[in-house]
């Protein structure tokens, strides 16, 4: 039925994490598994970001992870972070429109 990842951070260095953002959107394509993406930002907690990526599978989030492209931006993302990112791998079980 699908797959999601969803990556919790705090950062104070937002602007530069869009960038790298950016970077890996354009280094990527053609490669990228990801199909869909959503950056949200706490209201109550403004440095707090929580993104949610949406794959086919599993076993394409795996291969998204693996590309050299994914790997370089995971370092710099960690290296603009306070504290380390937290990944949440998550099976859909159902998907409604309501």
């Amino acid at each position: 039925m699908g797959f999601v990842q969803v990556i919790e951070y705090e950062t104070t260095r937002k602007d530069e994490l869009d960038s790298i953002f950016d970077e890996w959107v354009r280094a990527s394509e053609g490669k990228r598994t990801a199909f869909h993406e959503l950056h949200t930002q706490d209201r109550d907690r403004p440095g707090h970001f929580v993104d949610i990526v949406e794959f086919p599978s599993y076993e394409q989030a795996m291969r998204n992870s693996d590309l050299p492209e994914t790997r370089t931006i995971a370092e710099k993302m960690r290296e603009l972070c306070s504290g380390e990112p937290r990944f949440m791998n998550l099976e859909v079980l159902r998907d409604e429109k309501i």
